[in-house]
């Protein structure tokens, strides 16, 4: 991420890049929300940034007046590239999301849950292991960020030692391409040309994978042709997978920082499906972005077509109107309408498998860890951009 001017206001000059904003973005969302909840900048060409939680619904509602075909928000846009159905408006959203659908099920996900419990407890022997041997452990890089990369790549037929090459696209696309245009580009070059091969393949021989399923699926009679297929990979890869290690990170963030939360949920396992949903309000990852399609007004704000919107699921999600004592993380919170996501049509199509996976991954880490906390002599650092979880989470464990 390169140097970046230093921001006059969070109102008129707000920066999601901003090492403060990227550190701590809370109070800088609490400051808006009172005083102007929603900001605006001349960066990235024009932003808008909504902090309440009804008018971040009402955004999300409304396709008509606010395209998807962007969603994440960049210095610039050096190539068109298609995620369906994410980047799709109605009427071609529809026929992308539900052919999707049946692959995210509960029934489906249930398929998935005894190899994810088999890959959570392969990790932590070896956290184990190098906690044994004296070495540092990192419960980002050692633990959160191997489980969704491995479980999607296990489900596109794909083998799991390719993690470390879809982290790195990962990086390139969703963190250095904010704002380093040759990074996008490599990011999403060595990516298509991956994929490419992988579709070939399949419709030569198809398997028993969502690669194959995908090319075989029908919507009102008609088959996807490879370049629909090709983006919706990237979306699984992109969006599936960043999102989730970065939701689960801070959960293990919260716990390493939080004695007796911890210790409850080991005392409490049925407890933990519910601490997730408050963890998943409370350090929603996601913030997506959409496209002002004509000059319009929204809640007394002028909008110019083609600004975007950065639409913050994690600042709606910290909101007093909608949630008590919202900056507070209550672990049996009872009601939790949380928007973590997304909300309207894009609402994530994979919310089924991310919850299980963050379920199951602090299940069996709570149960053969219950004794962590963060490592103070090595920095937590946490990503910039469009999805916010720790990058390094140095634990001292037992």
């Amino acid at each position: 991420m390169s140097a970046r001017p230093p921001v006059a206001d969070w109102f008129t000059d707000f920066d999601h890049l901003s090492p403060q904003w990227i550190e701590d973005p809370f109070p800088i969302w609490d400051q808006i929300r009172a005083k102007c909840p929603i900001a605006h900048t001349e960066r990235f060409h024009g932003v808008f940034l909504p902090t309440r939680y009804q008018d971040v619904r009402d955004i999300a509602y409304d396709p008509q007046r606010f395209s998807s075909r962007r969603v994440v928000v960049r210095e610039s846009y050096p190539i068109a590239a298609s995620a369906p159905p994410i980047t799709s408006d109605p009427p071609d959203h529809r026929a992308a999301r539900m052919v999707l659908l049946p692959a995210f099920t509960p029934k489906a996900v249930d398929r998935l849950e005894g190899r994810t419990r088999a890959l959570c407890n392969e990790l932590i022997d070896r956290m184990l292991e190098k906690h044994a041997a004296g070495e540092p452990v990192d419960g980002a890089v050692d633990y959160a960020q191997h489980i969704p990369v491995r479980i999607i790549a296990h489900m596109l037929g794909l083998p799991e030692s390719a993690g470390d090459l879809f982290r790195e696209w990962i990086h390139l696309v969703l963190v250095a391409g904010i704002d380093d245009s040759q990074s996008l580009v490599r990011g999403f070059t060595e990516m298509t040309g991956y994929f490419k091969k992988v579709i070939a393949e399949r419709r030569a021989q198809p398997g028993d994978d969502l690669v194959s399923y995908l090319l075989d699926a029908e919507f009102d009679g008609h088959r996807f042709d490879d370049e629909h297929v090709l983006g919706t990979m990237r979306l699984l890869l992109i969006a599936g997978i960043d999102t989730t290690w970065s939701g689960l990170g801070a959960s293990i963030w919260h716990l390493a920082g939080h004695d007796d939360d911890r210790r409850r949920l080991v005392a409490e396992p049925e407890l933990i499906p519910t601490a997730i949903e408050e963890f998943l309000r409370a350090y929603s990852p996601v913030t997506m972005a959409r496209v002002v399609r004509e000059d319009t007004e929204f809640n007394g704000c002028p909008m110019k077509k083609d600004e975007a919107i950065l639409l913050s699921f994690p600042a709606a999600n910290r909101d007093p109107a909608m949630f008590p004592d919202a900056d507070k993380v209550i672990i049996d919170r009872k009601e939790n309408r949380h928007a973590a996501f997304g909300l309207g049509i894009h609402r994530c199509v994979g919310s089924n498998l991310a919850r299980m996976e963050m379920t199951v991954a602090v299940q069996e880490l709570l149960k053969r860890i219950p004794e962590f906390k963060l490592d103070e002599s090595r920095p937590t650092t946490w990503s910039a951009g469009t999805v916010r979880g720790p990058r390094l989470l140095p634990l001292n464990i037992g």
